[in-house]
């Protein structure tokens, strides 16, 4: 049985908030720093089930307190990672990818919602992708009630692998960057590796090996599991994740029916070596090498710690928030060369900003900063700011205001669609978290308590659009009837906004 590492080598870079998102990477034109000592660096990924609170939110705390982690993975927050901040005193967060740190956090251009940068030391970083794949139906389910392995393979490839696909290609950019990436999350799929003819039969539901092909897919992509890494040896140390046995709640348990497995899981690519990884859980399970009672979750928490070498930070601006009433302050980071030329400028979405500025500020011949821009009389709609440097245009990120006191809205393309129809689906002034989603129900239902027909994520975006037909998650077509869609935020159930349409034969 392992333990937490007490010690920890933190540089912390000061008065750096959490940040969101922007444009592309542009490596920095100026001689490189020399290289800092490798760090110790904890990464952590903990789904807290529905927001954290129905077992005890103190508990979920305590969890990641108790962990020794330097940056947390979060799944299913439901929009209280900044409560969980708080309560930690951790100073660096991002709603928009579920992240709370120890380090600075930065959103940056070319992002997309898919990873953010970390500062673990000044002018150097690592990157983190966060991920929550889709959980049902739920493979190990189907191989427990019978299914044959070529059947479970099928579904794997059809409903898991696209998901983690792009996730991939990003991680190929920043390691051709330099950047040590970490892949954490909640995968709803098992490791390759837990499922090997010398492991069938060591828990009821492993019928047959299965080569699982998201975890065949993030391996090929250059990642090493990490708790596979320094306990190589499953039958010895399954390090089973979900479910854990939490206290029952009212409505379905999943430790009374559930295949237990490996599906949280953090796995590292490029100058990041694993030399430690645990389980953070309930107490009396032998899996769990740091507990807490109560457990808050139906997953345990996976702590890893590595010896990482970070990698040049980009040029690059991003924003502090993406979305801001008129009248409130904008305030942009920027990483530069440091030339007595550059400056900020911030043009409508598109704009020239050369001929088209707003408004510009100098960066005073700084490398970084923090630019706060007025926006009192602008205009309501979508802004980029814009790293300059005398003409050279070097990184640019996208923004938006709105009119002070309005909220999201979200509108279907038709009033009435036919069977089997696709669904145009649009939406304005979205929070822009990246588990944000649509979904449609029955006309008027309470989606805190009824299920859902079809959904969609947002792809954390402030406006978009979607077009929800056989591609999208739920059956297809839906029959004739009255339906209302929902902007829904965070991977939870709250309604943003509402509108109402109908299928007819």
């Amino acid at each position: 049985m392992t333990t937490s590492p007490s010690a920890r080598r933190r540089t912390i870079l000061a008065a750096v908030g959490a940040l969101t998102t922007v444009a592309a990477l542009v490596p920095v034109p100026t001689a490189r720093p020399a290289q800092p000592e490798p760090i110790e660096l904890v990464v952590s990924t903990f789904n807290i089930e529905y927001g954290g609170h129905h077992v005890s939110f103190d508990a979920t705390v305590r969890a990641i307190r108790r962990s020794g982690a330097d940056v947390v993975g979060i799944e299913e927050a439901q929009t209280h990672i900044p409560r969980l901040a708080r309560a930690l005193g951790w100073p660096h967060i991002s709603e928009r990818l579920q992240v709370l740190s120890r380090y600075p956090l930065i959103d940056p251009p070319g992002a997309d919602g898919r990873y953010l940068l970390v500062e673990v030391a000044p002018g150097r970083v690592v990157a983190i992708v966060n991920v929550h794949l889709p959980s049902n139906p739920y493979g190990p389910f189907k191989v427990k009630q019978g299914w044959a392995r070529r059947d479970v393979l099928a579904l794997e490839r059809r409903l898991r692998l696209p998901a983690i696909r792009p996730h991939l290609r990003t991680a190929e950019e920043l390691l051709a960057q330099g950047i040590p990436v970490f892949l954490v999350g909640d995968f709803n799929s098992p490791s390759w590796r837990d499922w090997t003819p010398e492991t069938v039969g060591a828990l009821p539901h492993i019928r047959y090996p299965v080569r699982w092909p998201v975890s065949l897919a993030v391996e090929r992509a250059g990642f090493v599991d990490s708790y596979r890494a320094v306990h190589p040896n499953p039958g010895h140390d399954p390090g089973t994740t979900w479910p854990a046995a939490r206290p029952e709640l009212p409505g379905w348990d999943p430790g009374k029916t559930a295949p237990h497995d490996r599906i949280d899981l953090v796995y590292a690519a490029g100058a990041a070596v694993p030399t430690d990884s645990i389980l953070v859980g309930e107490r009396g399970v032998p899996v769990v090498d740091v507990s807490v009672r109560p457990w808050p979750s139906d997953h345990r928490a996976v702590v890893s710690t590595f010896e990482v070498e970070p990698g040049e930070m980009p040029i690059l601006v991003a924003v502090e928030r993406r979305l801001r009433e008129v009248g409130q302050p904008v305030e942009v980071r920027y990483h530069a060369s440091g030339t007595s030329a550059e400056r900020v400028a911030v043009v409508p979405a598109g704009g020239d900003p050369t001929m088209q500025a707003v408004d510009e500020l100098s960066t005073g011949g700084r490398t970084d900063g923090v630019l706060a821009f007025a926006t009192d009389g602008w205009a309501p709609g979508a802004y980029e700011a814009v790293l300059l440097d005398d003409v050279l245009e070097r990184s640019r990120i996208a923004f938006w205001l709105k009119e002070p006191g309005t909220g999201p809205v979200v509108s279907t393309g038709s009033p009435t669609y036919g069977v089997g129809e696709p669904i145009e689906v649009s939406w304005t002034n979205a929070p822009g978290r990246r588990w944000d989603w649509i979904g449609i129900y029955r006309r008027g239902r309470d989606p805190r308590i009824r299920w859902y027909l079809l959904w969609v994520y947002t792809g954390s975006t402030i406006e978009g659009s979607a077009t929800l037909d056989r591609s999208a998650n739920g059956p297809w077509p839906l029959g004739p009837g009255r339906y209302s869609v929902y902007l829904l935020t965070d991977d939870g159930y709250k309604a943003l906004a509402r509108a109402d349409f109908e299928i007819v034969p």
